[in-house]
Order: C-alpha cells, then structure tokens, then sequence
C-alpha cells in the first residue's frame, strides 16, 4: 500500500497570474502545510500547454493564455514544491496514464480548479483503481467559482470519492 498525495495544478498562472483567484490563492498555506506533513510520495500535475494553445480547442473556448510550457506561470508555486516529488505535466484536464498506483493504495488530491482539474482526475483515478481509497480535502481545493468548487465536490461524492474538510 502507498500513500499518494496528487497536488493538481498549483502553478503561477492559477494562483496570481493569467487566471489567478483570490480562492486559489487563500489555500496556498493549507495546500503547503498539507505537503510538508504528508508521509508518502507526492506528485506535482502541471497544466502544460504550447505557444500555439489559442489554436486549440481548449484555446478556443478559454482564449486566456496560461501555462504554457517552460514560462513562469508554467511553474509549480516555489512555496510548494519538495524533494522527492514527481512532476506529470498533462496536456489536458486530466492525466491518462496514471500507472504504478494500486488497488490498496490512498490517493488523496489537492489543487486547482476543483471543477476542471481535479475533479477530472479524481475520477479517472476512481476509473481505473476502483477499490483504492480516493479522497479530496476540499479545504485544499479551490474552483473557478465557489459555486462551481461546491458542485464538483458533490460530483466526486456522488462518484464514492472522499470529500472533507470543508
């Protein structure tokens, strides 16, 4: 059994840069707490796109340049970030290929946006490790919205994904 902990997308551009939150930025203490106390392998996701992104479907419907690999706001927040971490940069909301893990494991998540990125790979995770303990800390979580946090929170759960410390 591992304990994983998934840290989803706490990278510049989502916290005080092209499409930072007052939201995102209030957990950054909590999400940092959570890091230097957690006792198992963590994993840093980072939203990872290209010069051409507003070329992109995705770029089409959000024509706000972010993330784009190797810029400043690509980065993970320096706060954060610890030695022994993984980096996953995905191109998408979520990663595909999240192999290694296992059935008894105890993947928890914490990140940005609760209703993009993290709900979508919660979900993948619940998809391809059914029996493992998938949980989110919702107090480590912010959404675009809060209203759109609150509704993925209720999406996971509905899913049989632990959601707490709201």
């Amino acid at each position: 059994m591992q304990n994983i902990l998934i840290v989803v997308d706490m990278q510049n551009d989502f916290i005080d840069g092209a499409l930072g939150t007052k939201e995102a930025a209030a957990i950054v203490p909590k999400v940092e707490e959570k890091i230097r106390n957690f006792d198992g392998k963590v994993f840093f996701t980072r939203d990872t796109h290209e010069t051409y992104y507003l070329e992109t479907q995705e770029g089409k419907k959000l024509p706000v340049i972010h993330c784009i690999k190797g810029t400043d706001g690509w980065q993970i927040i320096p706060e954060l970030e610890v030695e022994g971490c993984e980096y996953i940069d995905k191109p998408t909301f979520g990663w595909l290929n999240w192999g290694g893990l296992g059935e008894h494991d105890e993947i928890e998540l914490v990140g940005v946006c609760t209703d993009i990125c993290v709900v979508s790979n919660a979900l993948i995770l619940k998809a391809m490790y059914p029996e493992a303990v998938i949980s989110v800390d919702a107090g480590c979580c912010a959404g675009v919205t809060p209203e759109k946090h609150e509704a993925a929170l209720e999406t996971m759960k509905s899913c049989q994904i632990d959601v707490w410390g709201e």
